[in-house]
């Protein structure tokens, strides 16, 4: 499987959302009002893969709107510098980057604390997307946290349509944030609305509970979700690895074992990592034998990824991914 050698032959992966500061304390298992101190850490969960593609030698775009601060110019920066394009951000001179304070629990999962009262990224406009970069997008990825709010929302659905309508897969990775929504039912009812409308949908087993009210991941569970107008739908189980559906098959794809210190940004290297593998070979969307090997090479990054601090400082590079799959 060619992941790694993507340059300027491979499509580009078009992701579209929030980016943000993350400030997380310096000591593990401790609350919010118990840690000594912060470290800023650039965060969100469309940018992460973004740049995730990126470190695996694809192409890749980031379209936001950025606080006209000195925290959304370091963000714009740290795209630039991670070879993503930013010809999709704009800044606002009224709002602030959003921030969001996050209590690594023992065990490496994650709490969060969210400051956006309005945050620039809800106030991205239709008017303020870069169309030509939208529709030039092999895959357009999106997640839920766009459509809590106006004007943002509407931007969201017209960017889609923008991307469906110049031949783009969808790619939907809902990433749950409970603390942002007026409430678990404005929640499930806003996630299930643009449902039908995405190739590729990616849940975490946490959300596929949330999204059914079921209390289990078995696969009548998880096949609750699939529509027919989707290609292929995933239930990432961490160190369990992922499950796959399509129309025509199903399995489990098993994961690597890792010592997890902070799992910040593993589902975003994981689907980085999908959605690099299918830019360079659509077939693996029909193809089993293939999407196995994508699957395969996506919970190895996103294995990696758990065993280090912060989400961008441990998206690995395609040789990273490479050593594990060997040793393995």
């Amino acid at each position: 499987m060619a992941i790694g050698n993507g340059g300027t032959g491979s499509g580009l992966v078009v992701s579209f959302g929030e980016m943000l500061i993350d400030f997380v304390p310096t000591e593990a298992g401790v609350s919010l009002a118990e840690a000594s101190a912060f470290l800023k850490a650039p965060g969100g969960a469309p940018a992460n893969v973004a740049i995730a593609v990126a470190r695996l030698g694809g192409r890749a775009a980031f379209v936001s709107k950025l606080g006209d601060d000195e925290f959304g110019h370091m963000l714009a920066a740290i795209l630039r510098e991670k070879g993503v394009s930013d010809a999709g951000v704009v800044f606002d001179a009224g709002a602030r980057t959003a921030l969001a304070f996050v209590t690594l629990l023992a065990d490496g999962e994650r709490e969060f604390m969210f400051y956006r009262n309005p945050s620039a990224d809800m106030l991205l406009t239709a008017a303020e997307l870069n169309v030509d970069l939208i529709r030039n997008g092999a895959i357009f990825h999106y997640g839920s946290i766009s459509l809590i709010a106006e004007p943002c929302r509407s931007a969201h659905l017209k960017a889609m349509e923008l991307a469906k309508e110049a031949g783009a897969l969808l790619s939907y990775d809902p990433n749950l944030r409970l603390p942002l929504w007026p409430s678990p039912e404005e929640a499930r009812k806003q996630i299930l609305s643009i449902w039908d409308k995405a190739d590729i949908v990616k849940v975490s087993g946490a959300e596929l509970e949330f999204l059914t009210g079921h209390d289990s991941v078995e696969d009548e569970v998880a096949l609750r979700l699939w529509r027919p107008s989707l290609k292929l739908l995933l239930v990432t189980l961490g160190d369990k690895g992922c499950k796959y559906f399509t129309k025509d098959f199903r399995g489990t794809v098993g994961s690597f074992t890792v010592k997890q210190v902070d799992t910040t940004g593993a589902g975003d290297a994981f689907v980085g990592a999908l959605l690099q593998g299918i830019v360079e070979d659509r077939s693996a969307l029909q193809d089993e034998k293939k999407l196995r090997q994508v699957l395969r090479f996506a919970n190895a990054c996103g294995a990696i990824t758990a065993t280090k601090k912060g989400a961008i400082p441990s998206l690995p590079s395609a040789s990273e991914v490479m050593e594990l799959l060997e040793k393995a």
